[in-house]
């Protein structure tokens, strides 16, 4: 990746080392199309037995008279946070003298995870295969020689000399003006590519069950097979049990059936399994369980070759999450995770195809706002169920727009969990709205209710187990 404007840094010493050899070198010429090894533009400027001893003194000289000066290109880091935040790495392949362009990123503090040096066009093949790298970002004709020969995706940018002409003479796949538009063009080929990988992946499946709950995962995850191969080789299976709410129940058979897909709402029995009724931090491998074991036979029997789970990208780093465990022992595919589909490209991409699903909230199953240790019984989803629809129901009916809501069964007591925004408005600790609300929980079915300070936090429950 191309990082630092290295002409101010380069200019500097090479003027250094003219004035001690006696030679006036043409800065502005030699350091308009930086990028080839440092010997090959001395060559054209000394003897050819001096060019050796004169590279070995601007190396020594380039600390002093290089480093302070360099400054990070515009969007560089910006393009460095864009990778790691689809979780890349970040790999340096540099012609330059290894421990001085280690100096450059030490002084400016990047964030990259490997630097090689002294390597040049085709030469950085090697290393960009042995550190696995997909895209390379370059300035010169010979990054993208060097990115080709490795088999990865060129870009260039126009930041280095060379024209686009040139560039695309030399065969790169992109140019951009500067690596600020590196962000936005790595999420919409991140999106493109991984969108292509799962219809891919799809068409080779021949026929699926989808595991659909009617949140966006499986939502898109649904859409995708249609895409891929038609309706008449796809089914979609919710699962209904007293985890599952009645609300999210017609609006999920809705989008299925408008997708032309036969929906089965077979019923499940989790609370047979006495693992899940005990709530310890693995509940929800007895849920994914009893759910997979459920579907395998429906798809087995409509003839549908596997069962496919809405498990995205994300949700594999996750941590801790015994249902993706219980699913892939039973043979469930994941083809959201497979192709990389991260959760902001689940809904980026449900939005660009019209899915209403595109920014619905997450939508965890009831048992979720159990307390680990508390055990799970209908009665008390129940009264789980009853206090959220309550209060979305006051809050309603004063003009209070609320989007994540929880209400957290602690065995004693309940917490409610709102969207962090309202605790500073609508639902301030002692306003006669939080009142209202609260009562409206404890009329639910709970002795005590409290709305929890730090607002809504997906998966709070599992600072329990962290703890």
């Amino acid at each position: 990746m191309t990082l630092i404007d290295t002409v101010p840094g380069f200019s500097a010493t090479l003027l250094a080392l003219g004035a001690e050899l006696g030679v006036e070198f043409p800065v502005a010429e030699m350091t308009a199309r930086l990028g080839p090894p440092l010997d090959h533009l001395l060559a054209a400027h000394l003897a050819e037995d001096a060019v050796g001893p004169a590279g070995d003194r601007f190396r020594e000289l380039y600390p002093e008279h290089a480093v302070a000066q360099v400054p990070v290109l515009p969007g560089a880091r910006q393009a460095i946070s864009a990778v790691r935040g689809q979780r890349g790495r970040v790999v340096v392949v540099t012609g330059k003298f290894p421990a001085n362009a280690q100096r450059h990123v030490d002084h400016l503090a990047l964030d990259i995870d490997h630097l090689e040096g002294w390597v040049w066009g085709i030469g950085k093949a090697d290393a960009l295969r042995r550190e696995g790298a997909s895209v390379y970002v370059g300035d010169h004709v010979h990054d993208v020689e060097g990115a080709l020969a490795a088999g990865a995706l060129s870009v260039s940018v126009l930041t280095g000399g060379c024209t686009r002409e040139e560039l695309v003479a030399a065969g790169t796949h992109v140019v951009l003006d500067s690596l600020e538009e590196f962000p936005a063009w790595l999420d919409e080929h991140l999106l493109t590519t991984r969108l292509a990988a799962l219809e891919a992946d799809l068409k080779e499946r021949g026929s699926v069950l989808v595991a659909y709950s009617g949140g966006a995962d499986s939502a898109l995850l649904l859409a995708a097979a249609v895409r891929a191969l038609g309706a008449e080789r796809v089914a979609a299976a919710t699962g209904y049990s007293d985890s599952l709410p009645q609300v999210e129940r017609d609006p999920a058979r809705a989008f299925a059936e408008s997708l032309g897909v036969p929906v089965m709402t077979p019923r499940t029995h989790e609370m047979d399994r006495e693992g899940y009724r005990a709530n310890s931090g693995d509940r929800c491998f007895f849920c994914k369980a009893e759910l997979l074991d459920v579907l395998g036979p429906l798809a087995a029997e409509r003839g549908l070759a596997h069962v496919a789970t809405g498990t995205n990208a994300d949700d594999a780093v996750a941590g801790f999450r015994p249902g993706i465990r219980a699913a892939a022992e039973r043979g469930a595919i994941t083809p959201l995770r497979d192709a990389g589909l991260t959760k902001a490209q689940v809904r980026e991409a449900s939005r660009r195809w019209g899915l209403p699903t595109w920014d619905k909230p997450a939508a965890a199953c009831l048992s979720s706002r159990v307390a680990y240790g508390v055990e799970v019984t209908p009665h008390r989803l129940a009264r789980v169920e009853r206090a959220e629809a309550a209060v979305r129901a006051l809050l309603g009916r004063h003009g209070v727009p609320v989007r994540d809501l929880r209400v957290r069964d602690l065995g004693d007591r309940a917490s409610v969990e709102v969207d962090a925004a309202l605790l500073e408005g609508a639902l301030r600790p002692d306003g006669e709205l939080t009142t209202a609300l609260l009562d409206d929980v404890r009329r639910a079915g709970f002795a005590q209710a409290g709305l929890d300070p730090r607002g809504f936090r997906s998966g709070s429950m599992n600072d329990a187990l962290r703890s």
